[in-house]
């Protein structure tokens, strides 16, 4: 039996992430193919999904990453950006697409965006993996999402649960019930 079976029942499969990674990818060349862009991942939880997307990605492409905390070890984000590690590349004049593993009430990627336009972008773009619209508090004009997720907690595929979990290789669904059991079975870890 897999340590996952017994916390998490399958979401979305691995399979189905590579292949709405290679569509976003064709979709992203198209609209970036003539400028180019930096493509900024969102530490950590983008890095699984970042890294199978850029490799379907053909324009001229510059990789960066931001490492942003509003969620600590808590199952919801407080909303309150804090940047633990800046952009090194100056997006000046540039196109710039934030990619992040999922967006739920929208408010660190708002703020976010706020923050970098002062950066005076050409333009700023997102795209998420996972998009959770019945928990969007602020306005964000997702462009590139590749699944919407109705309301539940998700781990895997860099997805995390108190920083556990993240390389689960499909996303799996907290099954009711199952987080007292998950917290105990995590203890002898922390």
């Amino acid at each position: 039996m897999d340590i996952y079976d017994n916390f998490f029942e399958p979401l979305i499969s691995e399979k189905e992430i590579l292949k709405r990674c290679e569509e976003l990818g064709a979709l992203i060349t198209e609209k970036y193919k003539e400028d180019g862009l930096v493509a900024v991942g969102i530490l950590r939880g983008c890095t699984l999904f970042y890294t199978e997307l850029v490799k379907h990605i053909h324009c001229p492409l510059v990789f960066d990453f931001m490492f942003v905390s509003s969620y600590g070890n808590e199952m919801v984000s407080s909303g309150v950006v804090k940047i633990e590690k800046d952009l090194e590349t100056n997006i000046k004049n540039k196109h710039v697409l934030l990619i992040d593993d999922i967006i739920d009430t929208g408010k660190t990627l708002a703020n976010l965006k706020e923050m970098l336009q002062a950066r005076n972008p050409k333009s700023i773009e997102f795209c998420t993996m996972l998009d959770k619209k019945a928990k969007r508090e602020s306005f964000v004009d997702v462009k590139f999402s590749a699944f919407d997720i109705d309301d539940c907690f998700v781990v895997g595929y860099g997805l995390d649960y108190k920083q556990f979990y993240r390389n689960m290789p499909f996303i799996g669904k907290l099954i009711d019930g199952k987080q007292p059991e998950l917290d105990k079975f995590l203890e002898k870890f922390e």
